[in-house]
């Protein structure tokens, strides 16, 4: 079913009913099959995801992680799920990490706990309304006919969970439960898959083991929210680089960017250095909030913004590190530092017909395609943390790292009209504030936001160098990055206001986006077609 499905599958859809927009056209016909069946959004979103972990693989995995954020319309909330691995609890772990360093790449060593089973359940078990077993199926599908020594693997592990979810007494949602209860090998649960991964982690040089997987839970969070220009952009807490757009875009309301015009020197110059700032912020104060205290409501704040926007000049490029102090109220933590020059993830966004919106980024940035006796392979993330004492992002026992992955929904009037993801590592807010200006300024179609010339700076810390010495993990001072299609007048304005200018002719970042008008109920979606994103909608109502 899914193959036929993906035959005639493109880039961008529209409709009255549900849609979906992901990376492979196979995750795709996995969401809207759950929407044929009957499911909503939450439901969708999950068979995206699981199906994701298979054609996407590499980019995301089953032992990665999915921050999502979800609109419920029966009560006209947004909630954020915490889909993010923890680091290990043991002290010995801890204190290797401090004296050895984080391994950057190549070890199993940097594997979180891994995070998209509870993840799956839990959206299942609170907005959802099919089975695991539903949800699975096409992922099942997929690795029945896969080729790879892991998929098998998968397989078994997959139907194991499945067989756990049909054995199980009680309702669906304890149903739901006990399926993540065997995945993580929780008290009074089956412990086989915890006991293999726990093997496989061991035999691999590892740290993670059974505890900290039985110890795993997917939070459910307020999300941090802005308004701008009427519209309320929500996005998931400081344990994600998600509230770099909602600093972004407070410093951006200021100005007037629909005059400025959609490809001039200004709008370019102008979005660029907020980033800039939002980033400085982002590379000095944000973490996991459940182990330290991040100012994100003085960083957000009406008082910090009217500081720090002036530190945006209209003629003349930064090539200076400038976070401000959100406890002090200053607009600079000190004198600005001038730093010399110095992967993988997915996306999906669903909504359905009764208004219900999905928006997640599935990631492992897969280190080994092995996965021992489960299939599981492991993601990287633990290298988005750091070893430097006292900084907010330091490695401790159980932290989550501060991840770059980063979905995005935008309400207007209390419902949602915008979602988006996107897959790009540091690139990734950058690109979703590309794709939101040019929907809410300047009124582009998904189809048109998506294939828009976009534009990008590395003047921030890299989040995937886990260096004690931040100011090495710095990109490029001053860098800008535009795609070909903006003009040689153009560039040679931002070249003369001190930009590192480079133009690049292929994608920067890979995006998904959907958008709901109210007023005709259409709701459109679309992927960057230069990136291998797909769309589709439901045929009927």
């Amino acid at each position: 079913m899914i193959q036929r499905d993906t035959e005639l599958m493109g880039w961008h859809a529209a409709g009255m009913a549900g849609v979906v927009a992901a990376g492979s056209a196979e995750a795709v016909a996995a969401g809207i099959a759950m929407l044929d069946e009957g499911g909503n959004a939450a439901d969708a979103a999950v068979a995206t995801i699981l199906a994701l972990t298979v054609t996407d693989h590499g980019a995301c995995s089953i032992g990665g992680e999915v921050p999502l954020i979800l609109y419920d319309a029966a009560t006209r909330t947004v909630h954020a799920f915490g889909g993010a691995g923890r680091a290990p609890r043991a002290p010995d772990a801890i204190a290797w990490y401090m004296q050895h360093g984080i391994p950057r790449g190549g070890s199993i060593k940097i594997a979180p706990v891994p995070s998209v089973v509870d993840l799956c359940t839990t959206t299942l078990q609170r907005y959802g309304t099919l089975t695991f077993a539903d949800t699975a199926a096409p992922a099942l599908r997929l690795l029945a006919a896969g080729q790879e020594a892991w998929h098998p693997k998968l397989a078994i592990t997959v139907s194991k969970l499945i067989e756990t979810e049909r054995r199980a007494s009680g309702c669906r949602e304890e149903r739901l439960q006990a399926v993540s209860d065997r995945f993580y090998g929780r008290p009074g649960a089956r412990a086989d898959i915890a006991d293999d991964l726990e093997a496989y982690y061991i035999e691999q040089g590892g740290f993670l083991r059974r505890a900290d997987l039985a110890a795993h839970t997917t939070t459910i969070e307020d999300p941090v929210q802005i308004d701008y220009r009427g519209y309320t952009v929500c996005k998931c807490g400081p344990w994600t680089q998600g509230p770099v757009l909602c600093q972004a875009l407070r410093l951006l309301e200021g100005f007037d960017l629909r005059g400025m015009g959609r490809t001039s020197a200004d709008y370019v110059h102008v979005v660029t250095e907020a980033l800039k700032l939002a980033m400085a912020d982002r590379d000095a104060y944000y973490g996991d909030p459940a182990c330290v205290e991040v100012p994100l409501a003085a960083l957000l704040s009406d008082a910090y913004t009217v500081l720090r926007r002036p530190l945006i000049d209209l003629r003349q490029a930064s090539r200076e590190v400038r976070p401000g102090d959100p406890f002090g109220m200053s607009a600079l933590a000190g004198p600005g530092a001038v730093y010399p020059s110095v992967g993988g993830t997915t996306t999906c966004v669903t909504a359905d017909r009764w208004g219900n919106v999905v928006a997640a980024t599935p990631s492992a940035n897969v280190e080994a395609h092995d996965g021992g006796r489960t299939g599981i392979t492991y993601s990287n993330r633990l290298c988005s943390l750091n070893t430097t004492p006292g900084h907010p992002n330091c490695i401790a026992a159980g932290k989550r790292p501060r991840i770059t992955l980063t979905p995005t929904l935008v309400l207007r009037h209390g419902r949602p009209v915008i979602a988006i993801s996107v897959a790009g590592g540091d690139l990734q807010d950058q690109t979703t504030l590309n794709l939101l200006l040019n929907a809410v300024e300047f009124g582009l179609l998904p189809e048109q936001a998506v294939t828009a010339p976009r534009f990008s700076t590395a003047h921030h810390q890299d989040s995937f160098n886990p260096a004690a010495d931040r100011a090495s993990t710095f990109g490029r001072a001053g860098s800008l990055t535009v795609n070909a299609e903006f003009t040689p007048d153009v560039c040679a304005d931002l070249t003369q206001r001190g930009h590192l200018l480079e133009q690049y002719d292929g994608p920067l970042a890979a995006p998904v986006m959907l958008t709901l008008d109210p007023a005709t109920g259409m709701r459109y979606a679309a992927g960057d077609p230069a990136t291998g994103r797909h769309a589709a909608g439901q045929t009927t109502e």
